[in-house]
């Protein structure tokens, strides 16, 4: 006999098995075992809210072992996810494998460490119902809106769409944002840059802008008044009039939690939330590291709270100390302020050892679990290291009634920079002015007056969006690459580059939504029932109470909007071409289908006529000679093909180039590493892209 340790995954499994040993027996549920049926709501309103659970499709032999072992087993250990969704799952085993609920066997851990799953397995607890009502809640209201609302989008717009709680909002944040943009009305102004600077006592230029006069700063709004003050100090003497010097401190930024990790992945290293995520779950679930086998290298990735467990940062100072000299280690560790509506049940997320750098393991890791993790791994580090100290200069330089200013920097002590540097948002390159007195008298060797116009506030990238659904409290992090991954394959919201551009579909959703279901799509509204779950999650109110209060409201707003829409149907406009149907003569229209965009004839059922969209890339078939096009796969990845394909088979992952072999004079093309190829049969042609 063994006891039992049920997990979610295989590798979660195999690291905590190495820990317990002998005696233990890991198995994983992969995931749910039961869920709210997905053919129909599953909730009876009439009844309290029951949600009525069954067994996943697919996980009967899955259970039936479970079962098996259970059985078999003195004591059985729920050690899933330290979280909501981990709470709820271990809920369900207890309720599908028939345990008892009173009995403590429930298992966290914060990281999957020897010392971690061995302590954890010594102090099993109860199921905290306080986090399975919260889940409870979650999935009912969530069940509620998806599967009441869905259906009415359906009738009045276009059949297979969907609403939600949360993604709603987050494309009426994209589509708002979108509106401002075609609102904004672009405003003149002008600066003044005196480009070349030269003090007579040295050979180093510097810049300087236009600042304004005794008075104050002045604010240039157009030609003219650049103009004239362009005149009045272009044959007048530019004179320091002061110079002060200061020391600047810089502060490391927080350890990451699981929004802001997924902001700096998407920024440093163009990964996508859901890829952000799926790598983080390997590193903590363990990874096979050389030497030491399965190795849990992060703690919990799914968290908002900036704790950090003294250990680890003891650990983390001992090892900055020994590596970097004791003066990049503060005599006192750093602790951050976790905001005020985050939960504290985990630490930030941070190496499990320290000592364990990026360079030890990188040959155990994937290309993106490396990147990662060292960026993970960065990040915590510096947050543990003295500030950054910065040695500043600004000059202010009299030129007539003018007054221009200069400012520069230099690196006095690199401290947590010496690890990683901080992005600072509106940051200006710093530069090194050169020796400057009082009094002295400079040489301008170019002065330019420069339009500009103000600028609309920017589209909202995957980094931004998850920023401002943080800021305004809508979800939780851990939901936020599900929601976004839901909002491009609805079609409510399409990439631009990085960049994230609504729909017609969008915007037509987002308008009927505003109009008649306005709490739905409210910000202040969502964030507020996110506070009635955390409530529920800390036992001071009931789940059942929060979803009728919300429901009661819902349902009469349902009812209205369909008592003054009646027979009114929604029309999403078409995306017009300026390609011209060869059969009648008008201007081709956009459509969506199931394997991507298309050109289709508006005249449709008198026309039929449909066509691929063609993206041409100016590179031609190493084969046959025609047109290579981008092409699209089924899951959505781009490639390139031959436009007589399928008669020419020709089709590559390699980037086409506007280039020629100057071998053979056929299309080159870039290949992963840089590297410029012909791919022509027979043609040897290979060159290193110049940096």
């Amino acid at each position: 006999m063994s006891d039992l340790v049920i997990v979610e995954s295989p590798a979660k499994a195999n690291t905590i098995k190495k820990y317990l040993g002998r005696g233990y027996t890991v198995i994983a549920s992969l995931g749910h075992v039961r869920d709210l049926p997905k053919s129909r709501l599953g909730v009876d309103i009439e009844n309290n809210f029951e949600p009525k659970y069954i067994s996943i499709r697919g996980k009967a032999e899955l259970i039936k072992a479970l079962k098996k072992e259970a059985k078999a087993s003195d004591r059985v250990f729920l050690a899933t996810d330290p979280d909501r969704e981990g709470e709820a799952i271990s809920w369900h085993l207890s309720k599908i494998l028939g345990l008892d609920e009173k009995v403590a066997l429930r298992v966290t851990f914060n990281e999957i460490t020897k010392t971690a799953v061995k302590e954890g397995v010594k102090n099993p607890r109860n199921i905290d119902l306080n986090l399975v009502d919260a889940y409870q809640a979650r999935r009912v209201l969530d069940r509620i809106v998806g599967y009441k609302l869905s259906p009415f989008l359906w009738k009045k717009i276009r059949p297979g769409l969907s609403a939600g709680r949360v993604q709603s909002v987050t494309v009426r944040l994209i589509v708002d944002r979108e509106e401002e943009i075609r609102a904004f009305v672009p405003i003149e102004y002008w600066t003044i840059d005196a480009a070349e600077l030269l003090a007579k006592s040295s050979k180093k230029v510097f810049a300087a802008k236009f600042y304004g006069d005794k008075n104050g700063k002045i604010d240039i709004g157009n030609k003219e008044q650049a103009d004239k003050i362009l005149n009045a100090v272009k044959d007048r003497d530019f004179v320091v009039l002061t110079v002060k010097k200061s020391e600047r401190k810089k502060t490391p930024a927080p350890p990451f939690i699981t929004s802001t990790l997924q902001q700096e992945a998407s920024k440093r290293l163009n990964f996508q939330a859901r890829k952000t995520m799926h790598a983080a779950q390997e590193l903590y679930e363990g990874v096979n590291i050389h030497g030491m086998g399965s190795t849990g290298l992060i703690t919990y990735m799914r968290t908002d709270s900036l704790r950090i467990a003294g250990e680890a940062q003891e650990a983390a100072l001992k090892y900055i100390a020994e590596t970097y000299g004791e003066e990049y280690a503060p005599k006192t560790p750093r602790v951050y302020k976790t905001r005020s509506n985050a939960q504290d049940a985990h630490e930030a997320i941070r190496p499990t050892m320290p000592e364990l750098t990026p360079e030890k393991v990188k040959e155990s890791l994937t290309s993106e679990q490396y990147k990662l993790y060292k960026l993970i791994w960065e990040r915590f580090i510096a947050s543990q290291m003295e500030n950054e100290i910065l040695d500043t200069v600004s000059v202010e330089i009299g030129a007539g009634d003018y007054i221009f200013k200069a400012t520069g920097s230099t690196v006095k002590f690199k401290g947590f920079a010496v690890v990683y540097e901080v992005a600072e948002e509106n940051k200006e390159e710093s530069t090194t002015l050169p020796k400057l007195s009082q009094g002295d008298s400079l040489i301008v060797n170019k002065l330019d007056a420069n339009q500009h116009f103000t600028q609309p506030p920017a589209r909202y990238t995957e980094a931004t969006i998850i920023k401002a659904l943080e800021e305004n409290g809508i979800g939780r992090p851990s939901t936020y690459a599900a929601t976004i991954t839901t909002i491009l394959a609805r079609l409510y919201v399409e990439r631009d580059g990085k960049q994230f551009v609504p729909t017609p579909l969008g915007e037509v959703t987002t308008k009927l939504m505003k109009e008649h279901f306005a709490n739905v799509v409210d910000v202040e509204f969502t964030a507020n029932m996110e506070n009635d779950l955390d409530h529920i999650e800390l036992g001071e109110s009931h789940w059942v109470d929060t979803i009728s209060r919300f429901y009661n409201g819902f349902a009469t707003t349902l009812k209205n909007a369909e008592e003054v829409l009646g027979d009114v149907n929604m029309k999403v406009p078409d995306e017009v071409t300026e390609i011209i149907c060869e059969l009648c003569g008008r201007n081709l229209v956009i459509k969506n289908g199931r394997f991507g965009k298309f050109l289709a004839c508006p005249g449709y059922p008198e026309c039929k006529n449909t066509k691929p969209i063609v993206v041409e890339t100016g590179a031609f078939c190493p084969l046959c000679g025609g047109r290579v096009l981008e092409k699209k796969s089924k899951n959505g990845k781009k490639y390139f093909g031959c436009e007589k394909h399928p008669s020419c088979g020709f089709m590559t992952w390699d980037i086409p180039l506007d280039e020629k072999c100057p071998i053979c004079n056929s299309s080159l093309f870039k290949k992963r590493g840089g590297i410029k190829i012909c791919l022509k049969e027979g043609c040897s042609y290979q060159e290193e892209f110049k940096k």
